[in-house]
């Protein structure tokens, strides 16, 4: 019911009561007392109605507020969807297609090819699985098919590229890649000199990868091939450990 019209219908009970005798003068109350009675349910009518008008204003400001956020939300998702280039429909389907794959692999539910097929090797090949509501769950997801796949965990051979979103390092990127978080150190030296679309971005921060601890979203990285001939994780634990040695040492300085 609008406002306007529950003043009304309170305006014209009230007239209604009063034109009917429901405020007949009780005989043991004066004339004056009669009407310092009826005031006081008029003022309580009006007081009722300023009440109603305060908490509907309070009400819309509150839906306006409601429809502020859900256009924020949806606008942030929007663009966080862009940066893997899906859309928000792209993204609901990967996330169906990934919970029931995921659920598959923990169960052990078929065989590993039919986890393949459905649809391990799509989620693999698309940027989405990088948002970071899957990214976690993606490396859990990975290792246990390959154990139950009865695969060593080696690192990956084919090179490629990794383009990275709000949230990465490149700890968990090495991760993803090869299967351990040690060979962080390939990927810095690959980019150091230039990432793999340094042209397409106009901050020459992000063009290249000078610290490791700073990436940028939207940065392309080279992700090396690694050959026979790679330094162990157990070397690459020993460089991580005289880098940070090392930065430690200059910063006290």
């Amino acid at each position: 019911m609008k406002n306007s019209s529950v003043k009304y219908f309170l305006l014209i009970a009230f007239i209604i009561l009063a034109c009917k005798g429901l405020f007949a003068q009780p005989e043991e109350m004066s004339q004056d007392q009669y009407d310092l009675l009826k005031d006081e349910y008029a003022v309580s009518i009006i007081k009722l109605m300023i009440r109603l008008d305060t908490l509907n204003s309070d009400i819309d400001s509150l839906k306006k507020i409601s429809d502020q956020m859900d256009n924020y939300i949806t606008n942030s998702e929007a663009n966080l969807y862009a940066l893997v280039g899906a859309t928000a429909s792209e993204v609901s389907d990967f996330r169906k297609k990934f919970e029931e794959t995921e659920k598959k692999i923990n169960s052990k539910t078929g065989t590993p090819s039919d986890a393949r097929r459905s649809y391990y090797d799509e989620i693999s090949g698309g940027k989405i699985r990088c948002l970071a509501e899957f990214q976690e769950r993606y490396i859990s997801m990975k290792k246990k098919l390959e154990e139950w796949e009865g695969l060593k965990t080696t690192s990956r051979v084919e090179e490629g590229t990794y383009t990275v979103v709000k949230g990465d390092c490149l700890w968990k990127i090495s991760e993803l890649k090869y299967n351990s978080p040690y060979y962080w150190p390939v990927i810095w030296e690959a980019n150091k000199n230039g990432v793999v679309n340094k042209d397409e971005l106009p901050d020459t921060r992000h063009q290249t990868v000078t610290n490791p601890n700073l990436i940028y979203p939207g940065q392309v990285l080279k992700i090396p091939q690694l050959s026979s001939s790679e330094p162990t994780k157990e070397d690459y634990r020993e460089k991580i450990k005289k880098f940070r040695k090392n930065r430690r040492i200059l910063q006290n300085d």
